[in-house]
């Protein structure tokens, strides 16, 4: 008994194991194109549907695909009855690999695993690598199903297994659960439909509880998509999941008790309990795609009551533009982590651009305001930090690996420059502000001079990173020796100042150097994003 277990949950697991290979193996390949596909398809609810049939049958995941969708919606690229409508293809395309594993393809995985794993090998990191993990996805996906089907042919006859098997039978609704629980696990229906059809094709589950597991992994899997979009506080991202949850989950739930019934009339369509299964997940999807594609618009309209937008109320510094449904596509992942940290930037370039101008007019109101955006730095910061290490979990192609590099280390230098501003420019400020100090006219123009450089090759950084540039990020550290010289200017000017016995040169003395310091300091942090440029040159040549 324990062995039959062991090997049917090794069997489910491979399963789980080789759907998500296939599943990032073509996300990696494929992803910008899968989503440009999707983003072609918006003008009209009938081609949304198609997209989302299409994309899903790629993927084989329903999950990954309503998290594009709720991501495109987020952005109002697309409206809610368009986006229902991808969810509703999504659900049919999720299918269709269900139907083509109820044929015999015990040929096909072998041929997929040898296909495969020449390719990963030929190409590590390229998009033959990927192309042949999804490959080898697939083979170790079939495997699993022969070693499922086999493993059951051998336990129908177990006592135990009858037994347990016999708890659920007559029992729908814990039936159900259980299927929507693995499903839910899985975070996907394809295994557990599949593991479903192994069960009874081997005669070792009754039709009615067939169908009762059936429909809970259809619940199940209508159950990801709205738990990840729940996350947050984002309402029209939650619109879609919920949506799709009403209809695909609410269908099936209405379905359970007629399951008995059901059982009944389709017996006699086939013989072969594991082909009818298939057929009838395939139905099921399709049928609700067909009954309620026409009816999104009320829907829709109930979705934008239940969850009004509320993003009006967020700052304005919050992030904006990392996606987490891009996450197992690199290549796009890194474009959105890329305007999120240009983003950062701006907000550290807004903060040193005030911090002088504040320092110099006691400006206590700009202060204020200067040392406030450091909290929304902060969140940036962590926000893109986590997004780029959920991006590098798994092995990233060379260039893309580089890239992922140089988005943090240009926000980790961000980050420190707004601590730099914040932490000593606007305590200086304050300090001053409170002693009523004063700088001298040449003092304060050379402390201009030197914060004007400083921004220039704030700039330059900023165009560096966007634009991988080695000719600017060259001119960046260039820009050091000529800001060490306007410090060691500025510096040595005020202590003339100071041995002619200029009263305010006296008493702002420590201010003015520290403030000389804190800018050269700030620029050493611009000085460091260009490495990683110089760097990426050096690795690709």
């Amino acid at each position: 008994m324990f062995l039959v277990l062991l090997h049917l949950a090794g069997g489910v697991a491979l399963l789980t194991w080789g759907l998500h290979m296939v599943e990032s193996g073509i996300m990696r390949a494929c992803g910008a194109g899968l989503r440009q596909v999707m983003a072609g398809s918006l003008s009209n609810r009938f081609k949304a549907f198609l997209a989302g049939l299409g994309v899903t049958a790629v993927l084989q995941s329903s999950t990954a695909t309503g998290l594009i969708a709720s991501a495109f919606a987020a952005r109002k690229l697309m409206t809610p009855v368009t986006g229902l409508a991808i969810m509703l293809g999504a659900n049919v395309g999720s299918t269709l690999i269900v139907q083509a594993f109820s044929l015999d393809l015990s040929w096909l995985s072998p041929a997929c695993l040898v296909a495969g794993m020449a390719l990963f090998e030929r190409g590590k990191g390229s998009q033959h690598g990927n192309i042949g993990r999804a490959l080898i996805g697939l083979g170790l996906m079939l495997l699993a199903l022969a070693l499922l089907v086999g493993t059951m042919r051998q336990a129908e006859t177990a006592p135990a297994v009858r037994s347990i098997l016999g708890v659920l039978t007559g029992q729908p609704l814990l039936t159900a659960g259980l299927a929507a629980l693995l499903t839910w696990c899985a975070h996907s229906s394809t295994p557990v439909v599949l593991f479903v059809m192994s069960l009874a094709g081997a005669h070792a589950m009754p039709l009615d509880s067939a169908l009762a597991m059936v429909l809970g992994a259809n619940i199940g899997s209508a159950l990801n998509p709205y738990v990840e979009g729940a996350k947050g506080n984002d309402n029209v991202r939650k619109r879609l999941p919920t949506g799709n949850l009403l209809l695909r989950g609410g269908v099936c739930l209405a379905l359970l008790p007629l399951v008995s019934l059901l059982a009944d009339l389709l017996s006699g369509w086939s013989s072969d309990a594991s082909h009818l299964i298939a057929h009838v997940h395939t139905l099921l999807n399709l049928a609700i795609a067909v009954v309620f594609i026409g009816l999104l618009g009320p829907l829709a309209e109930l979705l934008e009551r239940l969850f009004p937008d509320n993003r009006q109320a967020e700052s304005p510094d919050a992030p904006r533009y990392l996606d987490p449904s891009a996450i197992g596509s690199p290549s796009v992942a890194l474009a959105c982590a890329t305007r999120e940290a240009l983003h950062m930037g701006d907000v550290v370039e807004d903060m040193l651009r005030r911090s002088i101008p504040a320092l110099l007019g006691d400006d206590r109101r700009m202060v204020s305001e200067v040392v406030r955006r450091d909290d929304a730095v902060d969140r940036l910061h962590e926000a893109i930090k986590l997004y780029v290490t959920a991006v590098t979990r798994e092995g990233l192609e060379p260039a893309d690996g580089r890239r992922a590099m140089a988005i943090m280390s240009f926000v980790i230098n961000m980050e420190h420059i707004g601590d730099i501003v914040d932490k000593n420019l606007m305590e200086l400020a304050a300090k001053k502000i409170k002693g009523k100090l004063r700088f001298s006219e040449e003092g304060a123009a050379e402390l201009l001079a030197l914060h004007e450089q400083v921004l220039d090759s704030f700039h330059r950084a900023q165009a560096a990173f966007v634009s991988s540039c080695v000719k600017t990020a060259e001119r960046i550290l260039d820009d050091k020796v000529t800001v060490r010289d306007l410090e060691r200017e500025g510096a040595d000017k005020h202590l003339l100042r100071l041995r002619d016995g200029r009263p305010e040169s006296i008493l702002s003395s420590s201010l003015h150097l520290d403030v000389l310091r804190d800018l050269k300091r700030i620029h050493s942090h611009i000085c460091a994003t260009a490495y990683p440029i110089l760097e990426q040159q050096v690795a690709a040549e």
